[in-house]
């Protein structure tokens, strides 16, 4: 018989004998026995198998957004609080699955041995019946560990045995472990490329050498740097003080933290190393800019650092202000005075506003 492509009633057409008239067609119906049927049959459960799969894959990738973390500046770490991190459930699955993957493996290791235990016995029980002796044979490992040490079995151990004999304590002829030979010989490889490399080809820089790469790199990046940053040029012989707050409380941030309080004190007081700078006595002029020229290029003799070497002028001249507006603040165990004393010229000359209103924003 052959089925419908459709799966409905299965027609066949039977032979009329003489007996019997011609009688109507008798219907079967599709037992889904034929090749056709069944494989749209096995076509539909494979299909039944794939949807919840592509269910739990869709709800899965779903779920990424709940797990994704905030990373903006005020954003809590896991260790902040676990409990109620997005993200604990994904760990707490996991060290699960880490546990056990562990207990599994302890299983697989512990049925392992009691194999062996039992393949053991048997093969002693086995030797026992044909009356020979049973030899254990040697584990992988016992076999690597003595081929690395070249170790020599104990009933060997007569073969290597020398004619020495200290108070009964025997002198085996032994030889250096392979592993030890191995390392040795390596050494002296690379003792050899090293010596090539490093000292007679110049391939690489030995530690002194790469100490100036690293400088002369480190000063190249600071060039570069410094290049990119907008640079404020200060013309220190026209410059003027003024009692501007935000420029003298910049330069007081920077007084204390370049150690300048560590000459001076932090109220410019000073003490047994720099002069004290709240009196009318300067050892280098009380002028602002005699006061920026000392504090950019330092004084050698005095242990007056530079620095203008390592603050910017901008820097320079906020603390040359700040050090400016500690005159006559009189603190108490101010160090004696030193120089010779200033007295302030009156300014006569007429300020340009322009130029002044330029200096300010340039702050």
């Amino acid at each position: 018989m052959s089925c419908c492509k459709d799966e409905k009633t299965l027609i066949t057409t039977m032979d009329t004998s003489a007996d019997k008239g011609p009688g109507p067609t008798p219907k079967i119906e599709c037992q889904r026995n034929c090749e056709r049927c069944q494989k749209k049959h096995g076509h539909k459960k494979v299909t039944g198998i794939k949807n919840p799969i592509l269910v739990m894959v869709f709800l899965l990738l779903s779920s990424l957004r709940v797990w994704a973390q905030d990373t903006g500046p005020g954003a809590k770490t896991f260790w902040d609080d676990p409990i109620n991190h997005p993200l604990f459930l994904v760990y707490l699955v996991t060290f699960f699955v880490f546990i056990v993957i562990l207990l599994t493996l302890a299983v697989a290791i512990i049925t392992l041995r009691v194999l062996n235990v039992f393949v053991e016995k048997s093969y002693e029980e086995k030797a026992a019946k044909l009356g020979i002796p049973y030899v254990a044979p040697q584990q992988w490992w016992t076999k690597f560990w003595q081929n690395a040490n070249a170790m020599v079995p104990l009933e060997e151990e007569k073969n290597i045995e020398l004619a020495h004999n200290y108070d009964g304590i025997r002198e085996l002829d032994n030889h250096l472990p392979p592993w030890w030979k191995g390392l040795f010989y390596g050494s002296i490889i690379f003792a050899v490329i090293y010596l090539v490399v490093y000292h007679f080809s110049n391939s690489l820089p030995l530690s002194g050498q790469e100490y100036e790469n690293e400088l002369a790199f480190a000063e190249q990046q600071a060039r570069i740097f410094k290049a990119s940053q907008p640079v404020a040029v200060i013309d220190e012989n026209s410059l003027s003080f003024t009692n501007d707050a935000d420029i003298i409380a910049k330069g007081k941030s920077v007084f204390m933290s370049s150690n300048c309080q560590s000459c001076h004190r932090n109220d410019g007081s000073g003490n047994t190393i720099g002069p004290n700078l709240t009196d009318a006595y300067w050892l280098h002029g009380g002028e602002i800019k005699n006061i920026f020229s000392t504090i950019k290029n330092g004084v050698v003799e005095k242990a007056m650092p530079a620095w203008g070497k390592v603050m910017s002028q901008k820097d320079v001249r906020d603390v040359s202000f700040y050090v400016m507006s500690l005159q006559g603040t009189n603190p108490q165990n101010a160090k004696a005075p030193q120089g010779e004393l200033f007295i302030p010229k009156p300014d006569t000359t007429a300020k340009d506003s322009t130029k002044v209103s330029a200096m300010m924003r340039n702050k």
